[in-house]
This record gives structure tokens, C-alpha cells and sequence, in this order.
């Protein structure tokens, strides 16, 4: 590679190493919130059938583009030295070393397959291969969704897609990038949902065409570069593949509830660990759990799990339930939801002796003890009532209540004028007084009083809620556009009236895209136009938002700034952005009257 070319590799991976948040403070709060993105491949093994020079040296030649003019370049391929080999990781090592590496097929392979093995399933949104070899007449990329028990085709390429696949060119199979120019540093570029898709992330569909665990290059068909014939020696090259670069653009998998992931378990990682690995275990927020945060954590199943909404950025973080202190897990029941009216479904798995959907009631056989909170882990007493002579303990006192014809306060004796204590309770005397309380037989003479009663111990129990915390959103202070003070003192270089289309969290900023209707007015270096362009919210804040507001779908004025440095459409607290009337053009137009000093 030329000394030209290597900046347009450069700016590929800058912009790939750029995407990766700087460390701030988590922007989930209530909110919608992704895990970095990056390359898939870096740090992971990708799998190829051949390696040029592993069984022996190779000499190998190729035809060099330059000036015009096709040039024969020769070298020797050897496994066993260094500085000669070109292995598979080459492709996933860093795009700027120099002299750049790359990895190359054996000679003479017609048919050669890449294939990379993720550890667990990650979000895939889009694949690029640079070659360092002319393209290939016919490819096959395919993922699998299960760990390579099934194949799907996600493109099918090939100069002529009839002849080689028995298809149409069309949706399923392209010509694109089947030709053989360049003969170097061609590039692939797979995106697999439209950049006009307007889809939820972490829906089902979305999950269906983003979701992926392994993916597969089948490269089918080698061609020559299209100045071969040109060569005088054209005799002496050689069939081969040979690739510099191969980006599986991608994240782990947390439908909206994480904003960092570490390595899973029985993750595969080179050693020592590469930097900006992408690695696939959500630290789960909004209360969820589990690798992907797919479930609710153990306290928080009081509304069903849902992913969080990538188009509203509502965050439908999972809800606590009322335990009130006498459970460490709570399970969702449907039934309880819908007889809720949708509201509440989660029924606590009781501790402490406690019972009820919110362990608000103490066991058979316990009791509330009036002298203790009703949160307190020993509030549930056991009642001291004789299992035989009870028919049940009161669970707000601990009262016992007895069978027939038993007495005591724990029920455990015959009342006089009965005898035969048993599980059925005592039977009466037949006796004109009274009998003995185990034999029956009658007794003359004896009295007593058993006049006395307990005294009732009545208390108010208090239920007790847990509240989730909500705080204050953002508020963004907008400025007036009838300020002449303000406008020329901010300086501004563009009007437009936009549509917003979609807003992306990027970590570190957001990228709001929108659709230019009209532009009133172009200062700056950026020649704005009709069309679908991005605008970049500049201000960043601790609780997660971007001032000024963009919401999806509305349309309004915006009068920004331009980012100098980086070429691109800006707005800040200082911006004017309005939703939109037919009144603003008018008044805007009033505006550039103004003549500032």
C-alpha cells in the first residue's frame, strides 16, 4: 500500500476509535442508555481455511496501480518469520502500523471462508473488509444467531448474480463491489438495516436482523487485476485472497439498560487483553439482571421486564416491590397485574415467617407482636397455642382459639365440667358437677372460678412503601429570537427549518438526524442544503441530556453555530431553536436586518 493510501484507512479507524465515549458520569437515569460500539473482531480469533507460507516459503506476485501504469510487485510469504507472515489477525490488529499487515490466503485457494465466533450474542450493525487483493468476482456473507447450529445469507455479491447464484440482481444479491478495480484497497461495506430504517433497537424485529453470535465470509471466486493483461510477466502471478482490514461494527447486547459491558465468563480474549475490546456482559442498570439485563432483578418484578425504547428513550426500568422488609426476591404474577388494572403484578417471596402478596401477614401459626415495628425481621412471634387443643392462633395477637370444650390460655386443658383432652377437643361431663379431666369420673363438691379473662391486646398495624426516586429532568433554557442583542452577539452562520428525524446517544454527545426543508440563511463553510443531514447538540450534561431538546418528529427553527475544526453543523445553549411556525420566517428575516457593530 502506497503511502497515499494509507490515510484513507486512517480516517476509516479514527472514526471508529472516535465513537468510543470518553469516561463521564452514566447517562442511564431514567433514561435509555447504550454500551460503547466497536470492532467485534479486535481481540477475538477469526478462522480461515489457508495461510500463505505455512507449509513452505511462497513467492508471490502481484500488479501495482501506479501512475497510470500497472507495475509487477514480488515478495515471499513465509509463516515462520515475522516480518513475512501474514496470519489472520492481521486484520483485526491496529490500521496504523507501518508498514501496513494483512492477511493472505495460500496460493492457488479458489475458495477460502473467514469466520468469527462470538462468545455470547452481540448487536452487529454493519461489516466492512478493505482487500489488499482485486475483489472478489462472487462472496457469501452469512451469520448464524445460534452459535453455528443454522446459517442465514445476509448479502450474496457476484458480477453476474444469475450465473453464479441463480438470482435476480436485486435485494438478496448485488453486484456491488464485484469488479476488479480497484486492484488494491477496495473496500466491502455490508450495513444491515438501511440508514433510513426508523426502528426501534431493542425490538423484536430489531433483534431478529441485529442479533448475531457468529458470522461467516465465504469468498468464492478470485479475479485479476484489470491491468494483468498489461504485464509483460503476467505469467508469473498468482491466484490469491488478501485482505487488510476486517470491522464487525458492533455492541453487546443490553436492550437500553447498561452503558458498560465486561468480558462474560467463558469469554475467549487474547493475551495480553487488547484495548478497546468490545466485550459481551452488561453491568445492567434501571434494576435489571441477568448477562443482557433481560430480566428484572430479584426485588424489582412488581411490572413486567421490558427493553427500553430506542425511539422515545423511555427507559422502563423494572419497579421494586412492597415487601415490606420480609423478602430479598419478588416474583411477577399476570394475575395480579391484571386484576391491578396493570399497575402492580409482584408478589414477594416471604421471609421471616411472613405471608401475604406483600408479606404483610404473618404465617399460620405466628403472630403480629404488637411491641415491634412490622418491618422488623422478628415482628412474626410463634404462637404458643397446643397444636391439638387450637383450632387456630389469632395472627394479630397471638390469642389462641380453642376447640370445644378446651380452655387455657394456650388451649391445653379440658374447661371444667369436661375431660379426654385429644386432637377432637374435650368431651362433657356426665355428671350432675363435675368429673375428673381424664378418667370422666364424677366429682362432688368442687368449685372454682375461671371467671377471669385475658385482656385484649388490640393494635393499628401501618403498611409501609417503598418510593422510587425521581429525579428532576433536565431544563433547557431557550433564547428569544427577537433579541437583536443576543443574535449579534453570538455570532450565528446558519438558519434552517428542519424535521427532526432520529436521535442517537453516542456516550459522550448525541448525532440528531434531520431533514433540511428550507434554509433561510448560510454563513458558514458548509453550503447547507436540502436533504438529510446531522446536527450535533454541543452542551452534555450529568443527568444524561442535550440542551437544546430535539424531539423526533417535530420541526423546527434552528439558528446555530459551525464546529470550524471538524466541518459540521453545531447547536448549543446558544443556539435559537423553535418549533416551528409559518411566522418564524417572516420574523427571522426582520432579524437579518439588524446590522451588527
Amino acid at each position: 500500500m502506497t503511502n497515499m493510501e494509507l490515510p484513507v484507512r486512517c480516517v476509516l479507524f479514527a472514526a471508529l476509535v472516535m465513537s468510543v465515549p470518553h469516561p463521564v458520569s452514566s447517562g442511564c437515569e431514567n433514561r435509555v442508555c447504550n454500551p460503547r460500539m466497536g470492532n467485534l473482531a479486535v481481540g477475538r480469533p477469526v478462522q480461515t481455511i489457508s495461510q500463505c507460507g505455512s507449509a513452505s516459503p511462497e513467492h508471490y506476485c502481484s500488479p501495482v496501480y501506479k501512475m497510470n501504469r500497472c507495475v509487477l510487485h514480488c515478495e515471499v510469504c513465509d509463516a515462520s518469520v515475522m516480518h513475512r507472515a501474514h496470519p489472520p489477525v492481521s486484520m483485526t490488529d491496529s490500521p496504523f502500523k507501518h508498514p501496513p499487515t494483512w492477511w493472505q490466503s495460500a496460493h492457488g485457494v479458489s475458495i477460502e471462508t473467514l469466520q468469527l465466533d462470538l462468545e455470547v450474542e452481540f448487536y452487529f450493525t454493519h461489516l466492512i473488509i478493505i482487500f489488499r487483493s482485486p475483489l472478489p468476482a462472487a462472496r457469501a456473507i452469512e451469520h448464524s444467531q445460534d452459535f453455528g447450529r443454522t446459517w442465514s445469507a445476509l448479502m450474496l455479491y457476484a458480477h453476474n448474480c444469475s450465473e453464479v447464484f441463480s438470482l435476480e440482481d436485486g435485494q438478496s444479491c448485488s453486484q456491488k463491489y464485484s469488479t476488479a478495480e480497484p486492484c488494491s484497497n477496495g473496500e466491502v461495506i455490508y450495513r444491515t438495516l438501511s440508514p433510513w430504517d426508523k426502528l426501534d433497537p431493542y425490538s423484536i424485529d430489531a433483534r431478529a436482523h441485529l442479533g448475531i453470535t457468529n458470522i461467516r465470509i465465504r469468498l468464492l471466486q478470485p479475479q485479476s487485476c484489470f491491468c494483468q493483461p498489461k504485464l509483460p510477466d503476467a505469467n508469473v502471478l498468482t491466484a490469491h485472497y488478501a485482505i487488510y482490514d476486517l470491522i464487525l461494527k458492533g455492541g453487546c447486547l443490553c436492550h437500553g439498560h447498561a452503558d458498560q459491558c465486561v468480558p462474560a465468563g467463558d469469554q475467549q480474549i487474547t493475551h495480553p487483553p487488547v484495548k478497546h475490546m468490545v466485550h459481551g456482559k452488561c453491568v445492567c442498570r434501571h434494576h435489571t439482571a441477568g448477562d443482557q439485563c433481560e430480566r428484572c432483578d430479584r426485588l424489582y418484578n412488581d411490572r413486567p421486564w421490558q427493553p427500553a425504547n430506542g425511539l422515545t428513550g423511555e427507559a422502563h426500568q423494572c419497579v421494586k416491590c412492597k415487601c415490606n422488609g420480609h423478602a430479598e426476591s419478588c416474583h411477577f404474577d399476570k394475575t395480579a397485574w391484571l386484576r391491578s388494572g396493570q399497575r402492580s403484578g409482584g408478589v414477594c417471596d416471604c421471609l421471616h415467617n411472613t405471608s401475604g402478596r406483600h408479606c404483610q401477614h404473618c404465617q399460620s401459626g405466628f403472630y403480629r407482636d404488637p411491641e415491634r415495628p412490622t418491618t422488623a425481621p422478628d415482628s412474626c412471634r410463634p404462637c404458643m397455642c397446643n397444636h391439638a387443643g387450637s383450632t387456630y392462633c389469632n395472627p394479630d395477637n397471638g390469642d389462641c382459639v380453642c376447640k370445644p370444650g378446651v380452655a387455657g390460655p394456650h388451649c391445653d386443658q379440658c374447661m371444667l365440667g369436661y375431660w379426654g383432652f385429644d386432637e377432637y377437643g374435650c368431651k362433657p361431663c356426665q355428671c350432675a358437677g363435675d368429673c375428673d379431666p381424664y378418667t370422666g369420673d364424677c366429682m362432688i363438691g368442687f368449685e372454682s372460678d375461671h371467671n377471669s379473662t385475658a385482656e385484649n391486646h388490640l393494635f393499628r398495624t401501618e403498611e409501609l412503601f417503598s418510593a422510587l426516586s425521581h429525579p428532576d429532568k433536565c431544563v433547557c433554557k431557550q433564547q428569544a429570537l427577537g433579541s437583536s442583542k443576543i443574535f449579534c452577539n453570538v455570532k450565528h452562520v446558519y438558519a434552517v427549518k428542519v424535521r427532526v428525524l432520529d436521535a442517537h446517544d453516542k456516550g459522550s454527545h448525541a448525532e440528531v438526524d434531520v431533514k433540511v426543508l428550507k434554509v433561510l440563511w448560510d454563513h458558514s463553510r458548509l453550503r447547507l442544503s436540502r436533504g438529510t443531514r446531522t446536527l450535533y447538540p454541543e452542551s452534555w450534561t450529568s443527568r444524561g441530556c442535550t440542551c437544546p431538546v430535539l424531539f423526533p418528529g417535530m420541526e423546527y427553527l434552528v439558528v446555530g453555530h459551525e464546529d470550524v475544526k471538524k466541518g459540521r453543523p453545531m447547536v448549543n445553549m446558544k443556539s435559537i431553536v423553535k418549533p416551528w411556525r409559518p411566522s418564524l420566517s417572516r420574523k427571522f428575516h426582520q432579524l437579518l436586518k439588524t446590522k451588527c457593530s
